[in-house]
């Protein structure tokens, strides 16, 4: 292995052994099905090659041994009789019936490269657009796939990308690089490592990490360093237990984090509260922000978030007082259409107290290989590039992010223009039950498509409605795979155990499809050497990574004081002035405010007061659960058995005015559409608030229904949509009205 300087964690047992009757085989838990952390796991198979039993590694430093029943229950997800094991085929005139025919996999794939090489013959490769899920270690293959074919348009259906993406396109807007929460992820012996410090408080903003979490951080470590004394402070609608534990807890108003943050700003400036030194030293426009921030009081912040001016003036005296402070944040920031500013808004109050870059505090994570935008880019070409959807409004989309603009790409295919879209490759994503807004729009843009196809783990409302092809994808124990993780990343390899039918990985779909769309930009002769390929700048081959993961970049803080943010290797960070932007050049540079700003959500309570009269409740949509990953896991009985139902959260105190009870089933209806969702009576919101699950579909449904999601899907309620910059997307903040069902609905 070449050096790297890389730091390995020590194994009593090799990466794959016995116990007693069993094989166990050391390996990271990449969905799908499950989520995105890549949990250490020890996977156990009898000898017949069959998944009975997982549990986590204790040797892993991530989890350490710790794992969610998604994990845990992995054998019966595995081993379920509705898996896809075969290649399906049914004719374009049969979409939305259960017409399929039994296809093997050769003729599946040379079908699939036919009809995708006609489309890209009559209209041009721009005219197929290429999707897959969340949180997979599959996008660089299919981004390689996709612009190996020729096509520009690697697309999330996602209005304004409005999930994790928005937080980073801000941040390197505004810095050049993405922060995580310093949780001592990023050392293999974590919290001994002598270099690091606990934070003294942890904002946990718009994210409940006990349940579910992107950017590689495991909740728990909130919960291991409130036993070490660490303080939180929770900025969250609801009452939780964490928001229970919290010095304060602020229950924001659905999409009004700006104004909050911009209000916990005007007390830390006006209190003399800020860190003079580091703004002095590294930030560029403090004195525009001051002025900025006037208006917004706590007591403005009030009437606009529903927080209390004097929970807000504490909030933001603890985290000019802590030494150091850092920040743990979800995606509800991003759910906003004007996510950016909101994150912007965020940002600089670790920025102007001084949390950057030093230990406890938020951190630029290290990074083993930087392939987060994709992986080939190069393969396309500038003059293809420039017909990425969206590329000519959004000038952001310039900014490291190799995608295509989802609502453009909607646009596109409803209108023709700029170009007609005329077939899909979808890898994995059950869209129209988990991102989608307004899905039943959405459905209707795919059905006009003249050829659309793609591979899943079970058959799904999105497969049903309107694909031509469907192959069968492995689950992460039937593959072998390799992920660097989101935030501080370690480098980990998914170790395939056993075999399901006929189920291949994403990863070798990829690579046998390459072969027939573009062969030049797919040498390898399997999957292992084209893992080693694509790691190829780290110096480490997939087998050495299979027998030393987890492997770790050595680290440092006060990066930006040694000239290791820079390409040119100055001090300061990756910007125009060359220090953080609280007024940012590159907005200002794109037509945006270059400061942050707060726009009233709408449809909302202040922005559309005409409408309360009919949609009286702010709907929040999207809350975790602890059995499912968005619309995965339904179909796992026990998992099930734990959150049966859709739920709708709604206060007592509400339910009396509705007339409606705990356990009744009721329909959520707005301007856009209804769904249906179960009450659960909870006083943990406040009462003008509902929030319902979002991900759900019933597999015992009626295939020809779409098994229901008509009816089920949260989605109808919210409008396609985004923000100024192309980002951000309205799915936590609407309005709605919530009645009984009648007997028989």
């Amino acid at each position: 292995m070449e050096e790297r300087d890389y730091q390995f964690v020590e194994h009593e047992n090799p990466y794959t052994y016995r116990d007693g009757d069993l094989t166990v085989t050391r390996g990271s838990a990449w969905s799908g099905p499950g989520c995105h952390l890549g949990c250490g796991v020890l996977l156990y198979t009898n000898d017949e090659g069959d998944l009975v039993k997982v549990e986590g590694d204790p040797e892993n430093p991530f989890n350490e041994g710790r794992l969610c029943v998604r994990c845990l229950d992995l054998p019966e997800m595995v081993n379920n009789p509705k898996r896809l094991t075969h290649p399906l085929r049914r004719a374009k005139a049969d979409r939305g019936h259960d017409r399929w025919e039994r296809i093997g996999w050769d003729e599946a794939l040379d079908l699939i490269a036919a009809e995708l090489n006609k489309v890209k013959e009559a209209y041009g490769p721009e005219s197929v657009i290429f999707s897959c899920g969340t949180g997979r270690d599959i996008a660089p293959y299919i981004t390689r796939l996709c612009w190996s074919f020729g096509s520009p348009n690697f697309v999330n259906i996602f209005s304004g990308n409005a999930c994790y993406l928005p937080r980073v396109a801000g941040c390197i807007a505004t810095t050049g690089a993405f922060w995580v929460a310093d949780c001592a992820q990023q050392f293999p012996d974590r919290y001994d490592n002598p270099a690091w410090q606990m934070p003294e408080t942890m904002f946990v903003w718009g994210n409940y990490p006990l349940i579910a979490n992107s950017d590689g951080f495991f909740g728990h470590w909130v919960v291991d360093l409130m036993k070490r004394g660490m303080k939180i402070v929770m900025i969250d609608p609801k009452v939780t237990w964490l928001s229970a534990k919290a010095e304060v807890h602020l229950p924001v108003r659905p999409g009004t984090d700006a104004a909050l943050a911009l209000a916990m700003m005007n007390v830390i400036i006006n209190e003399d509260l800020y860190d003079h030194d580091f703004v002095d030293r590294w930030c560029y426009g403090f004195e525009e922000l001051s002025e900025h921030v006037q208006p917004f009081t706590p007591e403005y912040a009030e009437t606009t978030t529903w927080v209390p001016a004097e929970r807000i003036r504490k909030a933001a005296r603890i985290l000019a007082a802590s030494r150091p402070a850092t920040l743990q944040w979800g995606v509800a920031v991003d759910m906003t259409k004007e996510a950016l500013p909101a994150g912007q808004a965020i940002m600089a109050l670790f920025q102007v107290t001084g949390n950057v870059e030093v230990p406890g505090g938020i951190i630029v994570p290290p990074e083993i290989l930087n392939y987060g935008g994709g992986w080939g880019f190069e393969l396309l070409g500038d003059e293809q590039n420039e017909k990425r959807l969206g590329l000519d409004k959004y000038s952001l989309f310039r900014l490291g992010f190799q995608a295509a603009h989802p609502n453009t790409t909607v646009e596109a295919m409803k209108t023709g223009r700029p170009y007609p879209i005329k077939a899909a490759w979808v890898q994995t994503s059950n869209f129209l039950a988990c991102m989608s807004a307004n899905s039943t729009e959405v459905a209707e843009c795919f059905r006009k498509l003249d050829f659309v196809a793609g591979a899943d783990l079970f058959m799904t409302p999105t497969i049903m409605a309107f694909y031509d092809v469907v192959l069968p994808a492995a689950m992460f124990p039937e593959r072998d795979g390799v992920r660097l993780g989101d935030g501080a990343q370690r480098a980990e390899a998914i170790n395939k155990v056993c075999q399901v039918g006929e189920c291949k990985s994403d990863m070798e779909m990829n690579l046998e499809l390459g072969r027939r769309l573009a062969p030049e930009a797919w040498p390898r002769e399997n999957v292992e050497d084209m893992f080693t390929e694509m790691i190829a700048s780290s110096g480490i081959t997939f087998p050495e990574l299979r027998e030393a993961a987890p492997v770790y970049l050595p680290f440092e803080y006060g990066k930006h004081e040694k000239g290791l943010l820079r390409p040119d290797g100055s001090p300061g960070f990756y910007t125009a002035t060359g220090r953080i932007e609280l007024w940012s050049t590159y907005y200002k540079n794109a037509g945006l405010d270059p400061l942050p700003v707060f726009d009233e959500p709408a449809p909302g309570p202040l922005a559309t007061p005409e409408l309360l009269d009919e949609y009286p409740l702010v709907l929040c949509t999207g809350a975790r659960r602890w059995p499912f990953f968005h619309s995965e896991h339904r179909q796992a009985k026990r998992l099930l058995a734990m959150h049966p139902d859709p739920w709708i959260e709604i206060h007592p105190e509400t339910c009396a005015e509705l007339g409606v009870a705990d356990g009744d089933w009721v329909w959520v209806e707005n301007m856009l559409g209804r769904a249906k969702r179960r009450v659960k009576e909870t006083p943990i919101f406040d009462p003008r608030i509902v929030a319902a699950d979002h991900g759900w579909w019933n597999p015992e449904g009626d295939p020809e229904n779409l098994y229901d999601i008509g009816d089920l899907c949260i989605n109808n309620l919210i409008a396609w949509g985004n923000g100024k910059s192309g980002f951000g997307g309205n799915y936590k903040t609407n309005l709605c009205k919530v009645y009984k069902m009648k007997e028989g609905e």
